[in-house]
């Protein structure tokens, strides 16, 4: 997996990137946890999300955000950190001007990162959202949320309480043209120590199903 250096707003960001042999694949970008509690690219749930994308035929990438590994800039409370994921994006798209497709995955912090990136940019078609902080943060911004995604939440997360992540599902899963696949995990705490293949087999079973869904409504059309 070649490392990339890409210029984001505050300097050079350090990222993974593996290219798919597949013409005009879709791409996956996969966000990182808090950058203060030790949040990198080689986090071991957004590595496995990252190494499924790949087995699935994704030009994918992973990057540390400003701050973290060898990226410069210094941490900005979330903010330049959406800033530094969109350059990441902009990067994928300038390598692969005719993706057929475009998910981003995100645990944590980078759910967050990652959601509101969501608001940013539409040609984004789909989502994975690990242990949301939906207690954390206001997730108020996704109105309307533009497409449905996969939701993940452990019933012994402490730092993230279940119940919060639920009551986000709900309130997307009241806004039309918005299904969001939520799955609870039994066992898991906020780390996901011994889930990260569970992680894995949730994300490619709903991205398959979406795509293969998507592909029926055009062979349809």
């Amino acid at each position: 997996m070649p490392e990339v250096m890409f210029a984001g707003p505050d300097g050079r960001l350090e990222g993974r990137y593996h290219h798919s042999s597949e013409p005009n694949a879709p791409l996956a970008l996969i966000l990182h946890p808090h950058p203060l509690h030790g949040g990198t690219m080689n986090n071991r749930i957004t590595y496995a999300m990252y190494r499924e994308f790949e087995k699935m035929g994704f030009s994918v990438m992973r990057y540390n955000s400003r701050g973290v590994g060898r990226s410069q800039g210094r941490y900005d409370g979330g903010i330049g950190e959406i800033s530094d994921a969109a350059a990441a994006l902009d990067w994928m798209q300038m390598v692969n001007p005719n993706a057929r497709g475009l998910w981003i995955a995100g645990y944590s912090f980078g759910a967050f990162v990652g959601m509101q990136l969501l608001m940013r940019r539409p040609e984004i078609t789909g989502w994975i959202s690990v242990a949301p902080p939906a207690n954390h943060y206001d997730f108020g911004f996704l109105a309307p949320c533009p497409c449905g995604g996969l939701m993940i939440a452990g019933d012994a997360d402490e730092l993230v309480p279940e119940p919060a992540v639920h009551k986000l599902v709900d309130k997307l899963n009241t806004q039309k043209g918005v299904e969001v696949d939520y799955r609870i995990f039994k066992g898991a705490d906020h780390i996901f120590a011994n889930h990260a293949d569970e992680v894995a087999a949730a994300l490619e079973d709903h991205v398959s199903t979406v795509m293969n869904r998507h592909a029926l409504a055009l062979a349809a059309d």
